[in-house]
């Protein structure tokens, strides 16, 4: 399901990743994943309503081990009980970048991805973009003003 980031849907985020959020401050929320099997951990921070030279955004925050992510201009996300990960996403003119959290504490980024590849043929990709192509081709469900 698709969302614009408000205070009332970060309970969303939560459900699939298997975590409460934790306030810090009005518009800054905190998940801790954590994968008791393997083990493995991470924190994901959701900023709500940013503002730079006047101009609000959203910005999203992965801490992990020796890792640490960060996707501006995030402008929708979807939460997937089915995929168990919640991809968030940003769009700068045929560039397309997403984040992907999910709830084994696992994350994932591919950024600045053109938009051919995100509307052609996956099957005609080599392995690798194909990856990237799948994971990222749940915006082709966004309305055509997705973008920051």
């Amino acid at each position: 399901m698709i969302h614009k980031f408000t205070k009332e849907n970060i309970d969303e985020i939560a459900k699939v990743l298997g975590t409460s959020p934790k306030p810090l401050g009005n518009d800054v929320f905190r998940f801790e994943v954590k994968n008791e099997e393997d083990p493995r951990k991470l924190a994901l921070e959701v900023h709500l309503g940013l503002e730079v030279d006047g101009n609000p955004m959203n910005m999203v925050s992965v801490y992990a081990f020796n890792t640490f992510l960060q996707l501006h201009n995030c402008t929708a996300f979807v939460a997937s009980d089915m995929l168990q990960q919640v991809t968030f996403f940003g769009r700068s003119g045929d560039k397309t970048s997403g984040l992907i959290v999910e709830k084994t504490a696992g994350c994932s980024l591919y950024a600045n991805v053109d938009q051919a590849i995100l509307n052609g043929d996956f099957t005609q990709l080599p392995e690798d973009l194909m990856m990237c192509g799948i994971a990222l081709s749940l915006t082709e469900s966004m309305d055509d003003d997705f973008s920051f």
